[in-house]
């Protein structure tokens, strides 16, 4: 966490948030942004320094009150414990591993998502499918960042995968050890702007962050020569300032990446077989056996791919789960 003074406004604050503070907050307590979370605790930022505070707020569900890396938490000035966390811009979450009925959050208030692959066996069109997904239903802008281009002769076949999967995607390769190469993301990281990193294990997401910062204070494994796969080194979701403003929030790897209520992003990143469906027969058609099927006619035709197809109707299926929740300490 960077410990330089900073104004709210550099930290990312806007009248989105200014907005919601009574005249009895303004007067008592002071906003500093969550900028890591660990178990037990979580540190924060503010005009007023920096603290390290319990995550856990009176009467509040984790559902809908518990903070998050990127979070705006209000503190009381005298008592310093946390009040209550600012409705957010936008919130990314999963199904919790191992548990889908559950959510798990990752980082609010991101401005824009860099979904970090690398150039290698371990890159996968599907995982960032569900990435894209991820993104289209929080409302925030995707950039596709490959790394590794050290790694092939032919970087160029990756990056027209990924543009691929949806026309327009903004898709940039970098290595991520060369600060000239890399310095085109910083466009993405401006004064006050916050940037989170997802991707799985071993992409090279803290080597870049490294790169970008100047500094090799985040470490980084080697990924295995057998099968490309890295291994984890980012435990903690923590954001790191840049020198010209902008915020970058590093996620611990995520091979499994579970989805929960994504309906919007599903059919914006699946918006062909969408479209295509609603030529079918009927309107409650499983694209199965159905006479009239539209989807399985493009298929047949080779407008769609099978695999695509699959894909869509696994994360249609999976968005179907319904999560529960823990009830309220008493």
């Amino acid at each position: 966490m960077d410990n330089r003074d900073q104004t709210l406004a550099e930290l990312g604050w806007t009248r989105f948030f200014s907005e919601q503070l009574s005249a009895e907050e303004a007067e008592h307590c002071s906003p500093f942004r969550v900028m890591a979370v660990h178990r037990g605790a979580i540190d924060v930022a503010g005009e007023r320094g920096t603290l390290s505070v319990s995550p856990y707020i009176p009467g509040a569900l984790p559902t809908d009150n518990h903070p998050t890396v990127g979070d705006w938490l209000l503190i009381d000035r005298a008592t310093a414990q946390p009040v209550r966390v600012l409705d957010r811009m936008n919130l990314f979450k999963r199904r919790a591993p191992g548990d889908p009925r559950r959510e798990q959050m990752i980082a609010a208030n991101i401005d824009t998502l860099f979904i970090v692959a690398s150039c290698n066996q371990d890159f996968s069109v599907p995982r960032l499918e569900r990435y894209l997904v991820l993104a289209r239903e929080v409302g925030v802008p995707p950039v596709v960042v490959l790394t590794k281009i050290d790694l092939t002769d032919t970087p160029e076949d990756f990056a027209a995968a990924a543009r691929a999967i949806e026309p327009g995607l903004r898709v940039e390769t970098v290595h991520g050890r060369d600060p000239a190469s890399a310095a085109g993301l910083a466009a993405y990281c401006g004064l006050g702007q916050t940037v989170a990193l997802l991707g799985s294990s071993g992409v090279g997401k803290s080597t870049l962050v490294n790169t970008l910062r100047g500094s090799d204070s985040i470490a980084t494994q080697a990924i295995r020569a057998s099968d490309d796969t890295g291994r984890h080194t980012t435990t903690v979701r923590q954001m790191h300032r840049l020198d010209h403003g902008g915020w970058l929030l590093d996620t611990p790897g995520m091979r499994e990446l579970q989805l929960a209520e994504a309906d919007t992003g599903i059919a914006e990143v699946f918006d062909d077989l969408i479209e295509i469906a609603q030529d079918c027969r009927f309107s409650n058609c499983a694209h199965d056996r159905e006479p009239g099927c539209a989807v399985r006619a493009a298929i047949a035709d080779g407008t769609v791919s099978q695999e695509r197809y699959t894909r869509w109707r696994e994360l249609t299926a999976e968005n179907t789960v319904t999560p529960t929740y823990p009830k309220r300490r008493r």
